[in-house]
């Protein structure tokens, strides 16, 4: 069957909507107060920094009504274990207020093992007030247990409205200029919502803005949220949940505080009796007083109203999550009014959950504590005594304190202690002071942290603007106007620091009329255009400098050729550059520079060589992935940078390094591959394009269909093999072997060792054809070609072992030595095919 809700609860959600949505401010009406401490071992903390109860805790709980009190109170202290587990009987204390005992002692309650929450309830006295209130605890905890948590965290949202509230007004009275900075603070550090519309307004009208329509100003505290767990269940619950989110109820209106407006409403529709009805009140501690703030006006007639009042949570604490407002900042400790900007724990600043707050600085004198208190204005720690006298350098000051019984370290801020230092003028700036303009000076220090401020030295000191950029740069304004030429001094001062530093600079009159560096994106050289240009000894842009190398008149202005050998790859033609051009007598000037497209660039992204005769007949196996054998087939992939896709009118030329060989690559002679439309495939047969005689470095670069080449990108080196045929060798490894082959002179060395050992060299006028070598190791020999001397090569060919001893060879010099006039020259012996030989097997 289906369930219906009790039209009292919907009556109820309804009614409290529209108190809710009234024109005064919610629960704006003081109820009584109540004194609470709590003792925790030999601790006793007021209410007010109690941020957890645990179990064997002693409250102390004293009533605070006015002697003239006519009504008799019944206060009930109540503990709950949860919301589907009913706490014992004897869980409830109940105290009569109007008593001796109870006005001048107070009571004393444990909180005991397995409690999770505790409440206290005011009812006027009535006959079985305190069995009825205990059996409506006892058979419905779960709704009790929801108003505890929902009315502690709409006391601790309320805190931090009333502080943000009041942090307006009062800056308002005393500084109405500096309210939109302390309202902006003070929101950023109680999580408040700003509305920035206020600050359009006239000046006496921005305060009440800031503070009308509260009932959507309290974010979100997520710390808040995980210390009151949320508990809602059954059909009643999720209507509870509907209408809290809808308009009618109060949705974005008064978040805070709509949870425990629900859960009253709930206790009444499940609760209520003919004697009674529960309120709730939100409790504001200040010391050891619970201040109480009522929604509704209590009743002392049937129903009588019964105010619900919550304690701090029972269970483990959690600290808040503060945190500096910027973690990278560096203060300077002996700063008047220096305070410590955090942010990310609004309770810290509107509670005095967090106390006996002090920030312990470690320095090679001892340690230091400072005592500091949260000033939620100022959205910062703010230190209550004078840091102590702290030695030069960088220092961190840690926040330790008290979080309710708890000891709480918090977080870390960086400090530096100013000392007397050493500055100086950026390079581009050591003449940069001109007479007759007003200039920036850039001055480089250690630290920027502590300077108080900037003056020109002199009978009146002048004061100078200044900004620091960054942490170890000044930027100074000099006023040069009314200056003459000569020497000047700057003074730096620093807080804590008796002595100024000083700064000496020259100021010069006018000198060269630079008009503009004009130059293309990759280029290496540039033109600057101006007069008088004889005067310049260099030009500097970030790594890029140029020095002069032809100067030339033309027409009324002079125009300096300059070049470098820094990359200028990375600059942009639609950004603004400033040189540095330096003069001649020391003196240094700035000049626009002006940034034409770049010239066509390409990529190499892969390359390789292909050979038409299968890989395993070769017996060379060659040690540099650059080395291109001039009997292959060069191949390479290229893509397009500038521009980006590939013009099918652009060519790519490959020649030697010293341009004594070269070919032109085409789409139209199939030399040149479009794979897409950024990359090409080249492919070059060095024999076919440049002959037996092309060896050395090799490089491509592209060139636009108007004939602007690009850069240079290498290739490789190009090599090439001697025609290796067999190797014969003794069975004697001491004796050398005997390799065949043609073309031997191109070898330089060879060596049974890859390191070289004890190579054998090769003249470079050898026409043998056979060559003395060491007794390779397994098989293998290495070697060396003259057209990369370099580079390791590795020869593999089978060992064929002579029978008996081996033929006379002609050693490398006898081979490549004239025969005397008339005389024939001997002839190298070659060996007889030794029968049935085997190759050596390779390892």
């Amino acid at each position: 069957m289906r369930r219906c809700l009790p039209l009292p609860l919907v009556w109820g959600v309804l009614c409290l909507s529209a108190l809710l949505h009234a024109d005064s401010p919610a629960f704006d009406l003081a109820g009584p107060k109540v004194d609470v401490h709590v003792k925790r071992g030999e601790v006793s903390l007021p209410v007010s920094q109690v941020a957890n109860l645990l179990p064997g805790d002693r409250i102390w709980i004293h009533p605070d009504l006015p002697e003239s009190q006519s009504a008799h109170f019944v206060l009930v202290v109540a503990f709950l274990r949860g919301a589907t587990n009913p706490p014992p009987l004897d869980w409830f204390t109940r105290v009569e207020t109007w008593t001796h005992a109870a006005r001048e002692e107070g009571v004393f309650v444990t909180v005991p093992q397995e409690a999770q929450q505790a409440l206290i309830f005011l009812a006027p006295e009535t006959g079985g007030d305190f069995s009825t209130l205990r059996k409506a605890v006892h058979d419905r905890p779960g709704a009790f247990v929801r108003a505890a948590q929902d009315l502690q965290a709409a006391s601790w949202d309320r805190m931090r409205l009333d502080a943000y509230l009041s942090d307006v007004r009062l800056t308002s009275q005393v500084d109405q200029k500096a309210l939109k900075e302390k309202a902006e603070l003070s929101a950023r550090s109680l999580g408040i919502k700003l509305d920035q519309q206020c600050f359009d307004k006239p000046t006496d009208q921005q305060a009440p803005c800031l503070t009308a329509h509260t009932e959507g100003m309290v974010l979100d505290d997520a710390n808040v949220q995980s210390v009151v767990s949320q508990i809602t269940t059954g059909a009643g619950g999720d209507l509870m949940n509907q209408l809290s989110y809808s308009q009618m109820g109060g949705a974005g209106q008064f978040s805070p505080y709509i949870g425990a407006i629900v859960d009253t409403a709930k206790i009444l529709s499940s609760l209520h009796t003919a004697h009674f009805q529960y309120i709730p009140a939100l409790a504001l501690p200040s010391k050891d007083t619970l201040n109480l703030r009522l929604n509704v006006p209590p009743s002392f007639r049937d129903p009588k109203s019964v105010v619900v009042v919550a304690l701090p949570p029972v269970g483990p604490s959690k600290v808040p999550p503060l945190h500096p407002a910027n973690n990278t900042e560096i203060q300077c400790a002996q700063k008047p009014g220096i305070d410590f900007p955090a942010e990310g724990a609004p309770m810290v600043f509107s509670t005095d959950l967090a106390h006996d707050l002090k920030l312990h600085i470690e320095s090679s004198k001892g340690g230091f504590d400072v005592p500091v208190t949260a000033d939620s204005s100022k959205g910062a720690l703010v230190p209550s005594a004078a840091i102590p006298d702290l030695p030069n350098g960088e220092l961190t000051a840690v926040l330790h304190g008290k979080w309710g019984f708890d000891d709480w370290e918090g977080p870390r801020f960086h400090l530096i202690s100013a000392g007397s230092q050493k500055w100086s003028v950026a390079a581009d700036d050591e003449s940069a002071l001109i007479v007759g303009r007003d200039d920036t000076l850039h001055i480089q220090g250690e630290s920027t942290v502590c300077v108080a401020g900037v003056d020109l030295s002199g009978a009146t000191p002048l004061k100078l603007p200044w900004k620091s950029p960054k942490p170890d740069l000044l930027e100074v304004a000099v006023p040069m106007k009314q200056a003459s030429p000569g020497p000047l001094t700057v003074e730096i001062h620093q807080y804590g620091v008796q002595r100024p530093d000083t700064v000496s600079l020259n100021a010069y009159a006018e000198a060269a009329s630079l008009d503009r560096i004009s130059l293309n994106v990759g280029d290496k050289t540039a033109t600057l255009k101006g007069t008088r240009l004889d005067e310049v000894a260099k030009a500097t842009l970030t790594d890029i400098t140029w020095t002069p190398d032809k100067l030339t008149r033309v027409q009324d202005f002079d125009q300096l050729t300059m070049s470098t050998d820094a990359p200028t790859n990375d600059l942009e033609t639609d950004s603004h550059y400033s040189a540095s051009v330096l003069l001649r007598d020391g003196r240094q000037l700035k000049v626009p520079v002006h940034v034409e497209p770049p010239r066509p660039q390409v990529t190499l992204l892969s390359k390789g060589e292909q050979d038409d005769s299968s890989p395993a007949t070769s017996p060379v196996h060659l040690g540099s992935a650059d080395d291109l054998p001039i009997s292959g087939k060069i191949v390479f992939f290229l893509k397009s940078l500038i521009p980006q896709k590939f013009p099918r009118n652009q060519k790519i030329e490959v020649a030697a390094a010293d341009d004594s060989f070269k070919t032109v690559l085409s789409l139209a002679d199939g030399s040149l591959l479009l794979e897409d439309s950024r990359t090409a495939l080249g492919t070059v047969e060095p024999l076919a394009r440049f002959g037996p005689s092309a060896f050395g470095p090799v490089r491509a670069r592209a060139v636009s269909a108007d004939g602007v080449a690009g850069d240079w990108m290498p290739l490789g080196t190009l090599v090439r093999l001697p025609g290796f045929k067999d190797l014969h060798c003794p069975h004697i490894a001491a004796k050398a072997c005997i390799l065949g082959g043609n073309n031997l002179f191109l070898v330089e060395s060879v060596s049974a060792s890859a390191d070289f050992t004890d190579p054998i060299e090769v003249p470079a006028d050898y026409t043998a054809a056979q060559l003395a070598v060491p007794h390779p190791a397994n098989g293998t020999l290495y070697f060396k070609l003259r057209d990369d001397p370099e580079t390791v090569q590795t020869l593999n060919l089978p060992v064929t072992f002579m029978p008996g001893s081996a033929a006379a060879v002609p050693s490398p010099a006898a081979a490549s030595s004239p025969s005397p006039a008339g005389t024939p020259a001997p002839a190298a012996s070659v060996p007889p095919d030794p029968p049935a030989a085997k190759p050596v097997p390779q390892t």
